[in-house]
Formats: structure tokens, C-alpha cells, sequence
């Protein structure tokens, strides 16, 4: 099975300067554990994840002045549609991480997520009873 099979086309993308409860709030609006983080200035494309947010809160930053920028992780390993489950997955391992932007013509056309992952694995892996 593909990447292109499991991931999400649903893709929250947001700027550099929202806040992080701005952000948080989308992420829960659109059931997502993680935000595309879209900064020319900065490079280009990050990342921001529902457990950076948790870091941040955890440290006592506050999430209405704090912003994505600060807390994007922008050295991203990025999927194609075309790789396969098992290399997404082990990418996600080798990274410690639990999402992977997935690029299509160098633009972003989904996540993939280890939730995504086991939702496809599973069924195949459970053995019918006899």
C-alpha cells in the first residue's frame, strides 16, 4: 500500500506570524494533528504539531503571544505519494516523529500520519477466524 492510500488531503496550512492557540484551535476546527507552517521567509515549508504545542504550554509559554514560527520545525523529511507505507513508517521511526508532509510537484498535497498508517494496516493484519 501507497502513501498516496492513507494519507489526508486535508491539509491545514497556516502562517508564521498565528498564534499557537490560533493554531491550535484550527487544528481541533479541522481534526488535525498537525499544521502545514508556510514561510517564504524562512525557507519555505514546516511543520507544527499538536506536541509542540504541548511543549510550549508544558513550559509555561503563553499560547497568545506565542507564535508558529518560533515553535515550526522546519529540517522536514517529506513523503511522496508514491512511497510506500513501510517507508513512511520507518521514516517516522528512524525520525521520532508522527507526521510526514507529503509533497507532490513540490507542493504540498497531504499528511500522512502514524494513525493513518495503523488505520490501513490494521484490517490487513487481523486474521479472520476459521
Amino acid at each position: 500500500m501507497l502513501v498516496r492510500d492513507a494519507m489526508s488531503t486535508v491539509v491545514l496550512t497556516i502562517g508564521p506570524t498565528h498564534t499557537l492557540r490560533q493554531a491550535a484551535a484550527l487544528m481541533a476546527a479541522r481534526k488535525v494533528g498537525a499544521a502545514i507552517v508556510h514561510d517564504p521567509d524562512a525557507g519555505g515549508i514546516g511543520i507544527l504539531t499538536e506536541r509542540d504545542i504541548l511543549i510550549s504550554v508544558g513550559q509555561g509559554q503563553d499560547p497568545d503571544t506565542e507564535r508558529a514560527h518560533a515553535h515550526t520545525t522546519t529540517d522536514v523529511v517529506f513523503a511522496t505519494p508514491a512511497w510506500t507505507l513501510e517507508e513512511a513508517a520507518s521514516a517516522m521511526a528512524h525520525g521520532g516523529f508522527r507526521h510526514l508532509i507529503v509533497l507532490e510537484d513540490d507542493q504540498p498535497a497531504g499528511v500522512v500520519s502514524v494513525r493513518d498508517i495503523i488505520r490501513c494496516w490494521a484490517p490487513a493484519r487481523q486474521q479472520v477466524p476459521a
